[in-house]
């Protein structure tokens, strides 16, 4: 599929989109955009630059080959400066330079070309080589995220201890031991609030100066929810990380449990109930508890302490019988009761659960290590 092609005028630089990236001309013009606004798009990093436009690349991709596949292509939006919140540089020294005062005593400055030293709150200190460098904005708040090479790996001493963890909404998650970790629920914690400002912000007439601040506000409740989640699934991680030298959890599909309930047409043009709503409570449910943000943590620090993740199918986990093996959906009485119909064996379900997941992730291991 190719895209009506393009030109700037005066120049013979073919700017037209064919399903990849078109380097013999796109170089070129970029040098004569610049050459031609030397106190615009030449002030700034030319390899900054560049990373956009590879950006811009990566989403025209995606883009045919979801046509390719007959897929629902999803045009790719355009991002206007409201949106566009990242500006990455590929290389340290390249147009950016990360702590570019290094006599400094008592501060971290970055400089960034076309604006010059700018000081930065470094919340730890950085370790390995700085490759690249992006500045992402959140809100109202600025942050620098680097990507370093040669990060020396911070390895915890050696346990025998064994876990498997069983992901619930109830308890975050829930081990093989019996221990239980507690679910903060942030974004039910400020529902009220949010639901107040997103109220307020439907009465601003937009363009305004008020819908702006309104939008602001908005914004900032919903960055404090990430935060506090992002700190909750890091205190979690790290507990279960020093205490245990292999952990197995179910290797969960976050996004195709969280989809929206599919319609069911009654074929006279009308639909039949299909549960969207208490499917719709579930799903905020699962997204306030943060698995897959818990599960990604988990499995970065457990690589940086030496531990060693197993990922299982869930499938059955919380019907099979921990003790005799018998599955059964009759096996699971409530939320949190479970009862063997074959042997009688009573026990927390989501603790009989993650004894399920301990013992798949070791049958995994041990055929591992026999191949």
């Amino acid at each position: 599929m190719t895209c009506q092609a393009r030109t700037f005028p005066g120049t013979a630089y073919d700017l037209g989109y064919h399903g990849g990236w078109c380097p013999k001309y796109a170089r070129q013009v970029r040098k004569h955009i610049r050459a031609d606004d030397p106190d615009g798009q030449g002030r700034w990093s030319f390899s900054s630059q560049q990373a956009t436009l590879r950006r811009l690349d990566k989403a025209f991709k995606a883009f045919f080959a979801r046509l390719r596949a007959e897929r629902t292509p999803g045009f790719p939006r355009f991002k206007g400066r409201g949106r566009f919140d990242t500006v990455e540089w590929p290389k340290d020294g390249d147009g950016c330079r990360w702590n570019s005062q290094p006599g400094h005593p008592t501060a971290t400055f970055v400089c960034l070309q076309g604006i010059g030293h700018v000081r930065v709150h470094q919340h730890r200190r950085v370790l390995g080589t700085v490759k690249t460098i992006s500045v992402k904005r959140e809100g109202s708040r600025w942050f620098v995220a680097l990507s370093c090479d040669d990060v020396p790996a911070a390895a915890l001493p050696a346990t025998d201890a064994v876990a498997g963890i069983d992901m619930g909404v109830a308890s975050l998650a829930t081990t093989s031991d019996g221990d239980h970790i507690g679910n903060q629920r942030h974004l039910a914690a400020s529902a009220d609030r949010l639901a107040a400002a997103q109220r307020d912000l439907t009465r601003k007439k937009r363009g305004s100066s008020r819908r702006r601040k309104a939008v602001a506000r908005v914004a900032a409740l919903h960055a404090k929810v990430r935060r506090q989640r992002l700190d909750s699934a890091h205190k979690a991680a790290l507990a279960l990380v020093r205490d245990y030298g292999v952990i197995a959890h179910e290797a969960l599909n976050v996004a195709g449990m969280t989809r929206r309930a599919a319609p069911r047409p009654d074929g006279e043009g009308g639909y039949l109930p299909n549960g969207a709503a208490a499917k719709s409570g579930l799903n905020r449910s699962i997204l306030d508890a943060g698995w897959g943000v818990f599960l990604t943590i988990l499995a970065h620090k457990a690589e940086s302490a030496g531990r060693e993740l197993i990922a299982v199918s869930p499938a059955n986990t919380s019907r099979t019988c921990s003790r005799c093996g018998h599955c059964a959906r009759e096996n699971r009485l409530t939320q949190a009761g479970f009862r063997c119909t074959a042997c009688g064996h009573e026990a927390h379900a989501d603790v009989n659960a993650a004894i399920n997941i301990l013992r798949a992730g070791l049958a995994l291991r041990d055929a591992a290590q026999a191949a």
